[in-house]
């Protein structure tokens, strides 16, 4: 089981990496043509943002739950799983937002087709996210207690990875208009 954890770590750096130099190719892109984005970002930012955050109380909850009552765990799975997909549809309505707005993926400012690929990626990334949250779930009450711990870790690793690469983008976003 060792290996799986090194790999979800390794996921994990490779995507800090990237999302570091896309960040960092905003911060060139925005001082060389004196411009960030522009845009007032979508409230639905806010929101998602909370959602997010709620998501991983829940995940934490679970885990600690699973000493406890596997029905509880479950719960707190399922919830967590609820959260993940209403933060996905907050990510299209903010898409959608913005479309409406004029601010299209494919235009003249860089800074606002980052936007889409920095939401668009991490998107990608909670839907990873919930297929190991879902395979926490479907594994609880019936896998051995050893290995539920290590589901629930693999899980809560990288759901608070996430968690905490969706803040650092929104504040960078937030900062760098």
């Amino acid at each position: 089981m060792k290996p799986k954890k090194f790999i979800v770590w390794l996921f994990v750096v490779s995507s800090t990496i990237m999302f570091g130099g896309w960040t960092s190719y905003y911060l060139v892109f925005s001082g060389s043509k004196g411009k960030g984005h522009g845009l007032v970002l979508p409230d639905v930012f806010i929101y998602s943002t909370l959602v997010l955050l709620a998501s991983s109380v829940c995940l934490f909850l679970a885990s600690r739950a699973r000493h406890k009552s596997t029905s509880l765990q479950k719960r707190y799975l399922l919830l967590t799983i609820l959260l993940g997909l209403v933060f996905a549809y907050l990510q299209y309505s903010a898409w959608a937002q913005m479309s409406l707005g004029g601010a299209y993926f494919i235009n003249n400012n860089a800074g606002i087709s980052m936007i889409y690929v920095f939401t668009l990626f991490h998107s990608l990334h909670i839907i990873a996210g919930l297929g190991l949250i879902i395979s926490a779930f479907f594994g609880a009450g019936k896998v051995s207690a050893e290995r539920n711990g290590y589901r629930m870790e693999i899980a809560s690793i990288f759901w608070h990875f996430i968690d905490i690469l969706w803040i650092y983008l929104y504040v960078f976003l937030l900062l760098n208009r």
